[in-house]
């Protein structure tokens, strides 16, 4: 049997059909952490995600997620060394969202809606609706809807869930509708994040890749603080419209803006933007492969440079769809710690073999 009641936690307006929660337009904020095994017991990966679509919701169970103690769930990995959850975005600021902006034939003025909890809060954008599965330590999907509140046709839907071809991703399905009865020009959609890798929060390494190959790429930067409106301007970091390698250690993060062009009456555009992070920069790229993903961000901390790999691990924001051709991560170039080793590996080996010689 169905069951359907209403829940006090979303001011009485959320319904629960067959345990996916549909919350309409003007409720409480609800959310989700999601994790990419369906369960935090098993899980390596959790993401949390607003009503709106942007990242860094409240943790409903601390006992699942520790979230570097921030008591907020953006993206979090499951360390290895203790076993416990540890955010990469929620630290310090709760500086993760999105923005969308066009202009309407006939209309000279550009609309734009937008959300980031710290940067900008949740602006001219009216939730159509929110479903997912989540419960305290459970859940695996999150489909937020809205649409702009001063050009009520331009709809956005965001889709999160595991990627189709890894675990160590989750992929948001985003779809840009132009449900008014004309044109939609100059069509822009922000992503932002200000990276704070774990465990060395507000002084990680930054890598952007694939900046000169994605075609519908309008601006990056690596100033995780912008806003998230596609009509603000960008006060750069150093890192303007290029790719860049493990910069840092600083407090900085990824910044990207497409524009996509025009979007004719009923037509929509979809693209896809991934979220996770792997035990080591290794893995990550092979995440990134198997998502054919065509521009990505890497936050790690600067303990990559000297501790164990499998506990600094590597966060990913990547997107596909996006105008690019599909990249192949550069390979990983081993850390001093880990060259010198290798050396002295070599080292005993050649005098090994010389003992061999002399003996024989």
């Amino acid at each position: 049997m169905m069951r359907m009641f209403l829940t006090k936690r979303l001011g009485w307006g959320g319904l629960l059909l067959g345990g996916f929660l549909l919350l309409p337009g003007n409720t409480a904020d609800a959310a989700a952490v999601i994790f990419n095994t369906g369960s935090s017991a098993t899980a390596s990966i959790a993401l949390g995600v607003n009503d709106e679509g942007h990242l860094n919701v409240a943790d409903p169970d601390t006992s699942t997620a520790s979230s570097s103690g921030t008591g907020e769930v953006g993206l979090a990995f499951k360390f290895l060394d203790d076993g416990l959850f540890y955010d990469a975005t929620s630290p310090g600021c709760l500086c993760e969202g999105w923005g969308v902006s066009a202009t309407y034939t006939g209309d000279a003025s550009a609309h734009s809606g937008y959300a980031n909890v710290s940067t900008d809060g949740v602006v001219n954008l009216t939730l159509d609706s929110f479903a997912t599965d989540a419960a305290a330590g459970t859940g695996s999907f999150a489909t937020s809807s809205v649409h702009l509140g001063s050009l009520t046709g331009l709809k956005v839907t965001q889709s999160y869930a595991v990627a189709t071809n890894t675990s160590d991703l989750f992929k948001n399905t985003v779809t840009i509708t132009n449900d008014t009865d004309s044109t939609l020009n100059d069509v822009r959609y922000v992503r932002v994040m200000d990276w704070d890798v774990p465990h060395t929060e507000f002084d990680e390494f930054v890598t952007i890749n694939g900046t000169g190959t994605t075609t519908l790429l309008e601006e990056s930067d690596n100033n995780g603080f912008s806003s998230a409106d596609p009509l603000a301007a960008v006060t750069s970091f150093g890192q303007n419209n290029v790719d860049f390698f493990d910069v840092g250690p600083d407090d900085h993060g990824a910044y990207f803006r497409f524009n996509f062009g025009s979007l004719a009456a009923g037509d929509s555009y979809t693209f896809d933007i991934f979220y996770g992070a792997a035990a080591t920069e290794t893995l990550a790229n092979a995440a990134i492969v198997a998502e054919s993903i065509e521009l990505y961000s890497l936050g790690q901390s600067t303990t990559t440079a000297g501790g164990p790999a499998n506990f600094a691990p590597t966060f990913v924001f990547g997107f596909k769809g996006v105008g690019g051709i599909i990249i192949d991560p550069p390979p990983v170039v081993p850390e001093p710690s880990t060259m010198a080793l290798a050396l002295l590996g070599l080292g005993g080996l050649a005098a090994v073999a010389r003992r061999r010689r002399n003996r024989q």
